[in-house]
């Protein structure tokens, strides 16, 4: 209202002044237009371009500009966003439409294969049959669980059994030992002496394990021996040596040096022939143990090797059936979805 007020007094002093002066010749009328000095804003004017060449304007226009397509920038990164998820989730669920119309159609074909005359009469029975994976896996597993048993046991009582053999052994070695050298004693006495009895007794009854290394008992036999000698007028049975000494050595210190050394030698050479006899017999009983050992071992090897191969079978076949498993949750999550 204001506008227009003003507008219409501008305009009405002009008309006032024309009308009043109307016959005076001697006042001439200016036409030149008033210039406002202020601002004014009219209906008319809001679309003249004005503002074109104003500083702040354009800095508020490009503001605006630049706030506008900063803004339309987000949005359009939010509309990507947006987008690609929808595509994605568009893409699962033609995936899933079409993986389920395919498992839908490889049933209904299997249906279609089975036998449908089914007699009224027939007995529904459950059988379940095991698969050959299985019935192998539980077969490995038992087998083992078996041979994990029984390897500790076979290395143990294989081990306590060899050693008692080997003690055995041993003892069978060292009685050997002895009985050769009391063979070998016999012969001395026989090749030195000449006699096959001492003190009344057969060679082979008087020396014994626990004499036959003993050099007074040789000695104290012989010279009862020869203390008892008849030579004359001829040497009864096996007294031809004693008696050769008899008459050759006439000297009692003589005649008992000669027996003693001799007997050394027998004793010496009994002694030998045990030792011999001992070690032979020892190192043979050793090198069976040996070998009794390494079969133990190679035994128990052998099953720890089958125990393996077992348990990764088991392993192998385990893992198999539960990937089996997982395949057939995952289709029947499917289709129940």
């Amino acid at each position: 209202m204001k506008v227009h007020y003003i507008n219409i007094l501008l305009f009405a002093l002009p008309l006032n002044i024309l009308d009043h002066n109307k016959n005076k010749s001697s006042i001439a009328a200016h036409h030149t237009p008033k210039i406002s000095t202020t601002r004014l804003l009219c209906e008319c004017d809001l679309y003249i371009p004005n503002y074109d060449n104003d500083p702040q304007m354009k800095e508020v226009m490009d503001n605006f500009n630049k706030q506008t397509q900063q803004r339309f920038h987000e949005y359009d990164d939010r509309m990507k966003t947006i987008r690609q998820k929808c595509k994605d989730k568009c893409d699962k669920e033609s995936q899933k439409i079409i993986l389920k119309d395919k498992l839908e159609k490889e049933l209904m074909d299997k249906f279609a294969t089975l036998h449908t005359d089914i007699k009224s009469d027939a007995i529904p029975t459950c059988i379940c049959e095991k698969s050959l994976a299985d019935k192998v896996e539980k077969t490995c597993l038992r087998c083992g669980y078996g041979l994990g048993t029984v390897a500790p046991t076979v290395g143990l009582i294989g081990s306590v059994a060899v050693n008692v053999l080997t003690k055995a052994a041993m003892a069978a070695a060292a009685q050997k030992g002895i009985d050769a050298g009391i063979a070998k004693a016999i012969k001395g006495v026989i090749s030195k002496f000449g006699v096959n009895k001492l003190n009344g007794v057969s060679l082979e009854n008087i020396i014994t394990a626990s004499n036959f290394n003993k050099h007074m008992f040789y000695v104290n036999a012989v010279q009862n021996r020869y203390n008892t000698l008849v030579c004359f007028p001829e040497p009864i049975e096996d007294s031809s040596v004693l008696c050769f000494y008899k008459t050759s050595l006439e000297n009692e210190a003589r005649l008992t040096r000669s027996i003693v050394a001799n007997v050394k030698k027998v004793v010496a050479d009994a002694t030998d022939e045990v030792t011999l006899v001992t070690k032979t017999e020892i190192s043979a009983t050793e090198t069976a143990s040996t070998q009794l050992y390494n079969a133990i071992g190679y035994s128990v090897l052998a099953i720890v090797i089958i125990i393996l191969i077992m348990v990764i079978i088991y392993l192998i076949l385990r893992h198999r059936r539960k990937k089996k498993m997982k395949k057939k949750l995952q289709y029947i999550k499917l289709l129940e979805e």
